[in-house]
């Protein structure tokens, strides 16, 4: 049996799961932003609860993330699936790249606020990467 190529349909399919990455990523970026608010009070003058509460933030950003990673994932194979449409990629490993530490004291909050802030900015360009991929694909339906 032959499977006809549905270009509209494969168009829908990547559209839909960038839709759901970018929920994904925006999510992330929100946890991120209210662990970077929490950290900050952690380093001037915080005490263990802010600290606390920082951790849970950055746990439940790194959830996200990780839904995220999926759904960039998915994403990346249904681009693939869009045949005549050149440059339509996104490379997974460039984003998303965090690590959770969990330290106390000055030195590795400081750390920690760097580390949510290069996460803060890799989310942002995955965000304007999936955009700008959506804008591409609903331009050529």
């Amino acid at each position: 049996m032959t499977t006809i190529y549905d270009r509209t349909k494969e168009i829908q399919e990547a559209i839909t799961a960038g839709e759901r990455a970018l929920v994904s990523l925006r999510n992330a970026k929100s946890s991120m932003d209210s662990a970077r608010g929490w950290g900050l009070l952690d380093i001037f003058g915080g005490n263990g609860f802010s600290g606390f509460v920082k951790h849970m933030k950055i746990g439940r950003a790194q959830q996200s993330l990780n839904q995220a990673k999926y759904d960039l994932e998915r994403f990346s194979q249904e681009l693939s699936d869009v045949e005549d449409l050149q440059g339509l990629n996104i490379d997974i490993s460039d984003f998303l790249i965090f690590a959770d530490f969990f330290f106390d004291g000055l030195l590795a909050d400081i750390y920690v606020q760097s580390k949510i802030r290069q996460a803060q900015s890799d989310i942002d360009n995955a965000i304007y990467r999936v955009e700008e991929l959506l804008r591409r694909l609903r331009a050529s339906m």
